[in-house]
């Protein structure tokens, strides 16, 4: 399985001088789809490259402040994210937007789906709402959600004692059913896999535990609100306890017309093994639920 590097590189600076860099794929002038990373890996790590000129997608991805080459936001939140991804889109001259939130990056491309940014959003795999999902979390997840509550920044603190490429690359494999390992463990894939990591981390892990607090917090938007189109896309033989523990029902009852598609035969891995549905998709609302 082939991961090629993005087709273009470069750094976009915001208003308040900050800069987010961003990676591309496909056809400059295609259809802009936005890629909002999973845990502590950068914008050199995209999925359907195979595809996306074939689908007319231009697809780009932004390192979340703090990771890879963006710089760093203390303090920063959801909302701040979207409206990171609001000027971004802006000053490049993209008037229509969708995007895709794998893993951890679910809740930020949520995010923008509640604000209006995006006007179609995907979820792959992703992170639901933990903070308020109680008991039916497993019991080390719902303790680290229960350590965010209680105090937030010992926690994010704590996280970042953890974060690093190894430890983080370990716990993906120990969780990972052999559906996924057969994914991750490509020479090629984990290659690109682990220069992506690494470079996520190449400021440090301060990055990655903001990221990891707002994951195990409340959202500072209704999941009920977002109007825009949602596709939520899991596999029924994914293991990982960082995604939803029930592939997305949930969430999916709560985000208005959201299409729910459980995938039988994929893992946490689906963002490289199906993404051209996926892709097509977000271009075709006939697409089909519950695969």
């Amino acid at each position: 399985m082939d991961v090629p590097e993005p087709t273009r590189l470069g750094l976009h600076e915001l208003a308040d001088g900050r800069r987010l860099a961003w990676g591309e794929w496909g056809a400059a002038d295609g259809v802009a789809v936005l890629l909002c990373p999973g845990a502590a890996t950068s914008r050199r790590l995209g999925f359907g490259a195979d595809v996306v000129d074939a689908l007319g997608i231009r697809l780009i991805s932004v390192d979340r402040p703090g990771l890879g080459a963006s710089d760093p936001a203390p303090g920063r939140t959801l909302r701040d994210w979207a409206d990171d991804i609001a000027e971004f889109a802006a000053g490049r001259g993209i008037d229509d937007l969708a995007v895709v939130g794998y893993s951890a990056g679910g809740p930020f491309a949520l995010a923008c789906a509640a604000a209006g940014v995006a006007s179609r959003a995907a979820v792959v795999a992703g992170a639901d709402e933990f903070a308020v999902l109680g008991d039916a979390l497993p019991g080390d997840l719902r303790d680290m959600v229960g350590a965010v509550g209680a105090d937030p920044a010992a926690a994010e603190e704590s996280f970042a004692e953890f974060g690093s490429p190894e430890a983080l690359w370990r716990l993906i494999v120990a969780f990972s059913p052999e559906t996924d390992l057969a994914v991750y463990r490509n020479p090629r894939f984990e290659r690109a896999f682990r220069r992506a990591m690494a470079d996520g981390f190449a400021q440090g892990a301060a990055g990655y535990a903001r990221d990891t607090a707002l994951a195990m917090s409340r959202w500072p938007f209704a999941a009920e609100d977002i109007r825009v189109p949602v596709d939520l896309w899991y596999g029924r033989l994914d293991t990982s306890p960082s995604h939803s523990p029930d592939f997305g029902a949930a969430l999916a009852r709560r985000i208005p017309g959201a299409r729910h598609h459980l995938v039988r035969d994929a893992g946490g891995a689906l963002l490289w093994t199906h993404a051209e549905e996926i892709l097509r998709g977000l271009q075709d609302p006939s697409v089909p639920a519950g695969h």
